[in-house]
């Protein structure tokens, strides 16, 4: 593990170091160029967590994208473990919420056979979002990123063992700690169209099942999911 003070993006760094290999992880305390998915800017606000990890993608493993699902599992479950947070929620794809705030997200960037995990997360300060509320761990517990990166490492050694070996164990766990079936949601495609239906699970390859009004069922694979 690589902890440095500052750097562009550490996933495209990770990505980039050829040297790298499955397991090591690249940590900054700042960032200048942190991004989310689509393309949104990250803001990387001092105190908080930001890191990347590199996984190599082999034969005969799941569906690479499904990896967002162990992604989601270690980070709900490293913060379960440095802090007495309530109101933990995973929701789909790559968010964790506290409360009604987002906590921490992910991103998931490939090339080739090696993909990197990136995590942002909120532990000292809540950055002011444009469309949605942000929440901070400092609300509840004080933590320091050189202190929860190993803690993340662990959980994320551990849910992409449990994503190579047990599919459906990660798909439950991860459902077990995400918006219940039933929740209506409201999904946001690529084009700004938005969908209004119910959780209903999903598919093996984490993709996500969504019940419409008429009970038919529609499979997202991408956009953005919002909570009822």
């Amino acid at each position: 593990m690589r902890i440095v003070e500052r750097t562009g993006s550490t996933n495209a760094d990770l990505l980039a170091d050829v040297g790298a290999v499955e397991g090591d992880w690249l940590i900054a305390l700042a960032q200048d160029s942190g991004k989310g998915r689509q393309g949104r800017p990250w803001q990387s606000l001092e105190g908080n967590f930001f890191g990347s990890t590199l996984v190599t993608i082999r034969a005969g493993d799941p569906a690479p994208q499904s990896l967002s699902l162990a992604a989601g599992l270690a980070v709900i479950r490293a913060v379960e473990a440095v802090a007495p947070a309530t109101g933990l929620i995973l929701k789909w794809p790559n968010d964790l919420l506290m409360g009604q705030g987002k906590l921490a997200g992910i991103l998931l960037e490939r090339s080739g056979d090696r993909l990197v995990a990136g995590f942002g997360v909120n532990l000292a300060v809540a950055p002011d979002l444009p469309d949605r509320e942000a929440a901070t761990l400092a609300s509840v517990a004080l933590v320091s990123p050189q202190s929860f990166a190993p803690v993340l490492a662990g959980a994320f050694a551990r849910a992409l063992e449990m994503w190579r070996t047990d599919s459906v164990r990660l798909t439950t766990a991860w459902m077990e700690s995400a918006h219940a079936i039933g929740t209506s949601l409201r999904f946001h495609d690529d084009s700004g169209a938005v969908t209004e239906g119910k959780f209903a699970g999903l598919e093996a390859d984490g993709a996500l099942r969504l019940e419409l009004a008429d009970g038919s069922e529609r499979t997202v694979r991408a956009g953005d999911i919002s909570l009822e």
